[in-house]
């Protein structure tokens, strides 16, 4: 028998009502705050916590069994614990998320991570080695065109709904389902909503804060999410902002490590981003999640059929490449800005490929590394006001 949902209190208790300015300073706050509090209030209530590593997860699952999916994305810190239990040459999002967790600033009741690069695929045993609730590896169909990839990935949700009912402690019944596909349809209406404010008037909206807006998703309950989003978008369509003379450009990389805050920042003085691959996990599936028959089996349809590319999948009916021209035809962006975390194999791979295409297209195109805790951006400012000054007046 599927349990009842325990009613809990608002975790962003006090935001109805707030403006716009106040929401995206208290968002960037929770955002870039390594003491996880969201994560802390709603167990503070008896609630339970699912953490998903990078880049994707059907939260849906999570949340129809009454836990708060969190994504684990790292955070700026200095991974002193974790630095002892990985290798020296890896990429910096393992270590501070593991950070996050073996320092009690993130805790969770089941950890679920992906085999999407070399690294990562040790990451969910390095985890159960080093705390005491249980981790296991979500694995998602290599090649989402194969004909028993939705037989298969299905075999996989389930196996994954009975994990999270156990540690959850209920079963998971169909209205719970119904009840989390509609609150995450809602979720993915309002943000393709937030994007499109980006493509169409990105003078109102700044990379950056349509950044904190998306991330919030990632450590609240989607119905509260989805309440602060409808109440900014109406004010953010008011915004006063002067369209300036600047480039368009979509950003690349950003599918696993996320960059600082003020990198993003910086690159919004230069140039409007107008579409990104940014916490592409948070909004992946690009249409509404439509059940008409087991919720399990649409969930796996769903992330065959309407998923965006990225470099951890291969999909070929859509060529990373084609993808990201895809991508800046879009938008309508007239450059595009080419990024990678540092020890990131997948995205310098990328880089190469993504190149090519560009070159051969004729796009303009910028090429930069960056890590989580990077404090200094001056010289890539002067790089990218010379690149897009390039691009205007070319």
């Amino acid at each position: 028998m599927a349990g009842a949902t325990r009613l809990m209190d608002p975790i962003l208790e006090g935001w109805s009502g707030r403006p716009l300015d106040w929401v995206l300073a208290r968002a960037r706050e929770l955002v870039e705050d390594a003491s996880m509090p969201t994560v802390h209030r709603w167990r503070e209530q008896g609630g339970r916590v699912v953490g998903h590593f990078q880049v994707y997860f059907p939260e849906e699952i999570a949340a129809a069994a009454g836990m708060l999916p969190v994504k684990v994305r790292g955070a700026a810190l200095e991974p002193r614990q974790a630095e002892a239990r990985f290798g020296s040459y890896l990429c910096s999002i393992l270590k501070t998320s593991l950070e996050l967790a073996v320092t009690g600033r993130l805790p969770l009741d089941l950890f679920v991570s992906h085999p999407i690069c070399d690294a990562a695929r040790n990451l969910a045993a390095v985890w159960g080695r080093n705390l005491s609730y249980p981790s296991r590896i979500l694995y998602l169909p290599q090649n989402a065109a194969s004909d028993y990839a939705a037989e298969y990935l299905t075999g996989e949700y389930e196996a994954l709904a009975r994990a999270i009912e156990e540690v959850a402690g209920r079963r998971i019944g169909d209205a719970d389902f119904a009840r989390a596909i509609a609150a995450f349809n809602e979720n993915r209406r309002l943000l393709r909503a937030l994007y499109r404010v980006r493509r169409d008037e990105p003078w109102r909206l700044r990379v950056d804060e349509c950044y904190v807006l998306t991330a919030l998703g990632g450590l609240v309950p989607r119905e509260e999410h989805n309440a602060v989003l409808a109440a900014v978008l109406p004010q953010i369509a008011r915004r006063t902002a002067q369209r300036q003379d600047r480039i368009r450009v979509v950003f690349a990389g950003g599918f696993c490590e996320q960059p600082p805050l003020e990198l993003l920042s910086t690159i919004g003085e230069s140039c409007y981003v107008v579409d990104d691959d940014l916490l592409v996990g948070l909004r992946l599936l690009r249409e509404d999640v439509v059940v008409t028959g087991p919720p399990l089996a649409a969930l796996a349809h769903a992330y065959l059929l309407q998923a965006a590319p990225t470099p951890v999948q291969h999909d070929p009916r859509m060529p990373k490449e084609a993808a990201l021209l895809d991508m800046i035809h879009r938008s309508g962006a007239q450059a595009a800005i080419l990024t990678a975390a540092k020890m990131c194999e997948p995205g310098l791979d990328e880089q190469v490929a993504w190149s090519r295409a560009l070159d051969a297209a004729g796009i303009p195109y910028f090429v930069s590394e960056f890590e989580e805790r990077m404090s200094s951006f001056d010289h890539l400012q002067i790089q990218l006001e010379t690149f897009a000054e390039n691009v205007l007046f070319a």
